[in-house]
């Protein structure tokens, strides 16, 4: 009696369609679906707006944004961004894991990626409450109005994100449900939410 290969058991476990997946992964494609890249697209464009918007504001009163400015500690911001560039770099690595079969490896890049994230939520909070203990909050000017809304409607999409990142590995968990299309997907969202957060922490943390 011969011993079962590993590889195709593994592929008689999986479904059709994460075998179709396996055996495409090495063709040129776009990643995820067509559907995500609108959805990324139009959250560009809106957050584009809202740069623009905080733009021509600040050209308004230079001095105000500026004296606020200072008020936020750059090395949290600088902390947070490095914290988002490393759980990038986890789901990027998933991606290239899942594509070669090595499930295992992608679900701990996949974990590492949203531990990252959970980080980033835990800092900013800290940073809010920080804010808000000394009197900085929505309402005290035009650069705290802004700086609340930026980094609240990112903080939403970073939790919208650990959500997306939870359901790709609970399908990398089972091989019935296993699908290159949704590990794609929520990479393809995640890194959406890091280029975001590195505009929001040019602008609002960094720029002069």
């Amino acid at each position: 009696m011969t011993k079962a290969d590993p590889v195709a058991s593994e592929l008689e476990a999986s479904s059709p369609t994460e075998a179709r997946d396996i055996g495409q992964k090495s063709e040129a494609h776009l990643p995820g679906d067509v559907a995500v890249w609108v959805f990324v697209l139009g959250d560009l464009i809106i957050f584009s707006s809202y740069f623009i918007i905080f733009m021509v504001d600040r050209n308004r009163d230079p001095d105000l944004f500026l004296q606020s400015q200072q008020h936020l500690d750059l090395n949290i911001g600088v902390v947070n961004t490095l914290i988002l560039l490393a759980s990038s770099w986890c789901v990027a690595r998933s991606v290239v894991a899942a594509r070669n079969g090595e499930y295992q490896h992608a679900m701990m890049f996949t974990v590492a990626g949203g531990l990252c994230g959970v980080l980033f939520v835990l800092i900013k909070i800290y940073e809010w409450s920080s804010k808000i203990s000394q009197g900085m909050t929505l309402p005290s000017n035009h650069f705290f109005m802004y700086y609340y809304m930026l980094t609240g409607v990112h903080l939403f999409h970073v939790l919208l994100g650990l959500v997306i990142l939870a359901v790709v590995l609970a399908e990398l968990r089972n091989p019935r449900l296993r699908r290159m299309k949704m590990v794609e997907i929520g990479a393809t969202y995640w890194h959406m939410v890091d280029l975001l957060w590195i505009v929001v922490f040019a602008l609002v943390y960094v720029v002069r």
